[in-house]
């Protein structure tokens, strides 16, 4: 009796367990639409190359490139493609800071006056209180936003060396009293920067080098922009669109003095190896660079802004992101390029988009691609139709009404997307098969709606298909590009 007891308690807790897991899914299906609609979305955007990558936890997802990293000699982006990577160079700034806190080098909360011996930026607010790492990581310092110099002025962008940083700071003021208002500040992590040199006694490239890339094994990584590969490895990057519709070359730059806050280089593989190390060192109690703990830190709200409209942690913009999960993460925006790392820290999941233009919003594409995945079916909910769906993939031009629909197999039926579309997975449409050529639209509340007809050629191909008596052409749109 005992026996059967103890084998009954052992299935039913086995039971438990299985039903416990989380049930799988298949992304292929969305990773085509994210390939099909990003190359929509280069062509209707306007942009001359794209690159993104999805990783969850440890593992490269997926990955894509569309359109050209140099137009000019016809050069297509790839994964691997360089790109400016502008702001995101303050997470670089950041990690160094924090490393040099775990080694007992300084306090978050040290004044940087007493840091930077040629600090002479005047506080116009005499009741202050001090001016803190800590409070220059959540851009809560009062700072102004630049240092002392038009460095975003096209067309030569003519960045300032590190002296002339330090020369300027006599001219300059701070514009709100510290630990008051989020202002994001170019110039405070460009301070940070120096520090780093300050504590550690190390030129801040050097410190970077050894102390974050080399470990981390982030090869494509620089705290510069290689001039030597300026149009082949190193995308060229291009203008807003003018008033014409035209994109413009933007001259090569290098942030030279500010390059702690917007100098680094990299490409979407190395972001998303970047992405990974902190999903890992999350998850773990051994030091990596970083002690888990910090990076927790790190990724922890420290700064509220007084209407609550912005919250950052140390380095790292911390917000509420799709389904309520936390997010962490960084954009960057200089002359000719635009880019993204976003980290999604409950799913374990991080997407990097970089685009080689300006004017961009490489954010729109994070949350497209994230919400294409959202709609993935676990495999118990997916139709074992074997019905051979192929011959209905396809473009179907909608115009003159829209542009274009793309159709394509989804959990054992079809689907349709409109393209171009900001919202790709709101404008998801489902089909589900009901004979011959027909198929039924499912509403979102799961009821059947009208019916989509495919049309077949004499020689059996798809040639249109027919809904509520209208008629959309199947197209070619290799043919058209």
């Amino acid at each position: 009796m005992k026996k059967f007891l103890f084998l009954s308690f052992f299935l039913l807790i086995g039971s438990s367990m299985v039903d416990a897991q989380p049930k799988s899914k298949n992304y292929e299906e969305a990773y085509e639409i994210i390939q099909v609609w990003l190359d929509a979305q280069k062509d209707f955007d306007q942009l001359p190359g794209l690159t993104a990558i999805i990783i969850g936890d440890q593992d490269v997802l997926w990955s894509g490139a569309v359109g050209l990293a140099n137009p000019e000699k016809n050069l297509k982006a790839e994964i691997s493609t360089l790109c400016s990577i502008c702001s995101i160079s303050k997470l670089f700034t950041a990690v160094a800071v924090m490393k040099l806190y775990d080694d007992g080098e300084l306090s978050l909360d040290e004044d940087v006056n007493d840091l930077l011996p040629h600090y002479d930026l005047q506080q116009k607010y005499p009741d202050s209180g001090p001016i803190t790492i800590r409070s220059v990581l959540t851009h809560s310092s009062g700072l102004p936003r630049e240092a002392n110099y038009p460095y975003w002025t096209g067309p030569d962008f003519a960045f300032p060396t590190q002296e002339e940083v330090n020369v300027g700071l006599k001219d300059q003021e701070t514009l709100y009293k510290a630990s008051t208002y989020f202002q994001y500040s170019n110039l405070g992590l460009t301070l940070l920067g120096e520090i780093v040199e300050q504590v550690s006694g190390m030129p801040y490239e050097t410190y970077i080098q050894e102390h974050i890339l080399d470990p981390l094994r982030l090869t494509n990584t620089r705290s510069d922009m290689p001039e030597e590969l300026y149009g082949s490895d190193l995308a060229i990057g291009y203008s807003a669109i003018t008033r014409e519709g035209d994109r413009e070359k933007v001259n090569f730059f290098q942030a030279n003095g500010i390059k702690a806050a917007a100098g680094f280089s990299s490409n979407v593989e190395d972001l998303g190896k970047f992405a990974s190390w902190q999903l890992r060192l999350r998850d773990t109690s051994a030091t990596e660079v970083l002690k888990p703990s910090t990076i927790r830190q790190m990724h922890n709200v420290h700064w509220t802004n007084p209407d609550w409209s912005t919250t950052w942690g140390l380095g790292f913009r911390v917000y509420q992101g799709p389904g309520g999960s936390t997010w962490v993460g960084h954009g960057g925006s200089c002359p000719g390029y635009r880019s993204t790392l976003e980290i999604d820290l409950k799913k374990k999941r991080a997407y990097a988009v970089m685009i080689n233009a300006s004017g961009t919003n490489p954010m729109k594409y994070v949350r497209g691609i994230h919400s294409i995945l959202e709609k993935v079916k676990t495999m118990d909910e997916v139709d074992t139709s074997e019905k051979d769906l192929k011959d209905y993939v396809g473009y179907y031009s909608t115009q003159p009404w829209w542009s274009e629909q793309y159709v394509t197999t989804w959990a054992g039926n079809l689907v349709s997307i409109d393209l171009p579309t900001d919202e790709p997975a709101e404008s998801m449409t489902f089909f589900k098969h009901l004979e011959g050529d027909i198929f039924q639209r499912i509403r979102k509340n799961g009821e059947p709606g009208e019916t989509l007809t495919f049309i077949r050629g004499t020689t059996g191909e798809i040639t249109h298909c027919e809904s509520h008596g209208n008629y959309w052409q199947k197209i070619d749109r290799k043919s058209k590009s």
